[in-house]
């Protein structure tokens, strides 16, 4: 098992001014002892080839595998079309960005409305279509991509396991945001995607109970992706707590 925390945790302090993509690779590495780094794009400062190159160097530094980029602003589906080709445009961008800072994983949202419990024909369709490219370019890079249950039907269990089965490609995968779920079938959300996770993200809120039955389902399934935290913080210590309760259900899995 190895864990880490998206960057998207120090957001307020990325804003703030006090933490940037370095100060967080240091923290990965010496405040928590972590293997792995998770990046949220809004912690790059840019996508410029030197600074990126800065950044990859931060890692391999570090010894910190990158364990996944988080994208947003890019989903695929946008009803007005220009929208839709401008975050195409983004997406691309990033993309190649996360290859080549050599991103195990890449979440990219499917897009759509926000409060929609699933997709129509034509936006189902595009989205599928756009994902088996995103797909095929990762599986010739040595990646996956795909989306988290985020916000609009991604977060509604059986429309987010219809995409997956749609796209139904090797190197699609799902992030998946422990609990984060609304609409039909809530209860049973973490499990209904198990089979195509790729990356994950757990909050505080998740209860100890259900975070050590989602991990061990995760594990008992064979994922051998990074357990993750996200949150929005100020506080390093909560962090801190968060990997500790992560760390302690792999404890049980070693004397258990």
């Amino acid at each position: 098992m190895y864990i880490s925390c998206c960057s998207y945790s120090f957001n307020k302090l990325t804003s703030a001014g006090t933490m940037d993509v370095f100060g967080y690779l240091e923290s990965c590495k010496h405040r928590y002892g972590l293997p792995a780094a998770d990046l949220w794009h809004g912690t790059l400062a840019s996508l410029d080839p030197a600074y990126l190159s800065k950044v990859k160097a931060g890692l391999e530094e570090r010894e910190l595998v990158l364990a996944d980029v988080c994208i947003d602003g890019a989903h695929i589906w946008e009803d007005d079309p220009e929208a839709r080709e401008a975050n195409y445009g983004r997406a691309l961008d990033n993309i190649r960005a996360a290859e080549f800072l050599g991103a195990k994983t890449v979440r990219l949202d499917a897009g759509g409305g926000r409060q929609d419990q699933d997709w129509n024909d034509e936006q189902f369709e595009a989205i599928v279509t756009r994902y088996r490219e995103y797909a095929r370019r990762a599986y010739d890079n040595g990646y996956k991509i795909g989306p988290e249950n985020h916000w609009g039907a991604e977060v509604v269990p059986g429309a987010l396991k219809r995409l997956c089965e749609a796209v139904d490609h090797p190197a699609f995968g799902v992030l998946l945001h422990a609990g984060r779920w609304r609409g039909p079938g809530v209860d049973d959300g973490d499990a209904a995607v198990i089979p195509w996770v790729m990356h994950t993200h757990f909050a505080p809120a998740s209860s100890d109970s259900a975070l050590h039955e989602t991990m061990t389902a995760l594990r008992d399934a064979g994922y051998e992706g990074c357990y993750s935290v996200e949150m929005n913080t100020l506080r390093y210590t909560e962090v801190a707590a968060m990997l500790a309760r992560i760390r302690d259900v792999g404890e049980q899995w070693r004397q258990g």
